[in-house]
């Protein structure tokens, strides 16, 4: 016989939903709490470090290593082109300037310079030439003229003779008109021959003085080219370093060829990487200095390249007065770059803080230094130990500097 069982009870179907919606109001609630409430967290006192806010003298400045570099390198070309025959010097040899390098040989050269001493000695050759014909003609004017005057005066004593006898009536008219026309006729003939004379004085003058210049342009081109013969011999331009000279015997080369590079070495130059912060307080002529064994030794910047590679830029330092004993291209040294002068603020000493606050923040120690809660700051210029606090904090305050890789995220910090 079956036996009728009383029905359960509503909650005893449903205790199951009933257990996960209660703890899912539970989860809800600590979520509201946490995420409306203040975010605590507890840290062991040694896994950060804490640091005064004082007061006293800053001054802007930022610390970078430097290498030394040659404060002008010099392109050493050849002016002819050629075969190499002989290099004097190796690779690393300090030189100065006019010493000989290396030296070239080219036969096209050789054979350049011959047929241009050729053409200079015909042209010299035409140009004697052209002198002794001129010559032979002026001469041959000359005559002409001197026998037309001698034939000149000869008629003129005979018409002379005729105007007489034409007066005493030995003479016609027509006799007379006769020696007047022959006497008139030689005298154009000599007023001519002057004027062709004259006339080709004033062209052998101009034919003279073109072919001298003709004669002068020949020479000028052989003297050229000659002179080439010089360029052939490759020297320093400068005194210094010689580096990347890597030619052998009977390499052929172009004109215009780099063979190498000449460092100066009486002077340097030294290149700095900068952290980007610092692209608008930096600036030519600001001055810089480098401490090596207890001494300084001061420096300007000459040159700045604004060109941000890797979140850093270029600067170029030289010196201003003396160089350590050790100076030497690739010699490393810390410069200092003054960015101002000391003036009273108030300081914190630096710490990895800024890197996660960007400067907008920081915990601040309660007197018992157990609590650390977040204070907005601002921060306004820094140096390699500390940062000038503008506002937010005040002298004898106590704040967190490291170790906010893990406490960032808080709002209170509670010390062990």
């Amino acid at each position: 016989m079956d036996i009728k069982l009383p029905p359960k009870k509503w909650y005893v179907k449903y205790r199951i939903h009933i257990v996960a919606g209660m703890l899912g109001i539970a989860l809800l609630v600590m979520l509201i709490r946490v995420s409306t409430g203040p975010r605590v967290m507890r840290i062991n006192s040694d896994s950060v470090q804490t640091a005064t806010v004082t007061s006293g003298e800053f001054s802007e400045y930022v610390n970078a290593d430097g290498t030394l570099q040659p404060i002008q390198t010099i392109k050493v070309y050849t002016r002819e082109g050629g075969y190499v025959e002989k290099v004097l010097v190796q690779d690393g040899a300090v030189v100065h300037k006019g010493d000989t390098l290396m030296i070239l040989s080219d036969p096209e050269l050789m054979r350049t310079i011959e047929a241009e001493r050729e053409k200079w000695r015909k042209q010299n050759r035409t140009y004697r030439t052209s002198m002794i014909e001129m010559d032979q003609r002026r001469l041959s004017l000359a005559q002409n003229i001197l026998q037309t005057k001698y034939e000149l005066k000869r008629l003129e004593k005979e018409h002379n003779l005729v105007i007489e006898e034409f007066k005493m009536g030995i003479k016609s008219k027509a006799q007379l008109d006769v020696a007047d026309e022959e006497y008139n006729y030689k005298m154009e003939t000599v007023r001519l021959q002057l004027e062709s004379r004259r006339q080709d004085s004033v062209l052998n003058a101009i034919r003279q003085e073109a072919l001298q210049d003709e004669l002068e342009e020949g020479r000028r081109q052989l003297l050229n080219t000659e002179a080439r013969l010089n360029d052939l011999v490759v020297t320093a331009p400068a005194d210094g370093q010689l580096s990347g000279l890597s030619l052998e015997p009977s390499q052929r080369i172009s004109s215009g060829t780099s063979i190498a590079d000449i460092k100066r070495m009486d002077q340097f130059r030294m290149h700095l990487s900068i952290n980007e912060f610092y692209i608008d307080k930096i600036a030519v002529g600001q001055p810089a200095t480098i401490t090596y064994e207890k001494k300084s030794y001061p420096m300007v910047i000459s040159n700045t390249v604004p060109e941000i590679k890797g979140g850093s830029f270029d600067v170029y330092l030289v010196f201003t007065d003396s160089m350590p004993d050790n100076a030497r291209i690739g010699k490393t040294y810390q410069a200092r770059i003054e960015m101002g002068g000391q003036v009273q603020s108030v300081i914190v000493p630096k710490g990895n803080f800024y890197n996660f606050t960007h400067g907008a923040w920081v915990f601040r120690l309660n007197e018992s230094h157990t609590h650390a809660v977040r204070v907005p700051v601002s921060i306004g210029r820094q140096n390699p130990r500390h940062f000038e606090i503008l506002e937010g904090l005040n002298p004898g305050d106590e704040i967190i500097i490291t170790g906010y890789d893990r406490i960032a995220d808080a709002d209170e910090v509670v010390l062990n």
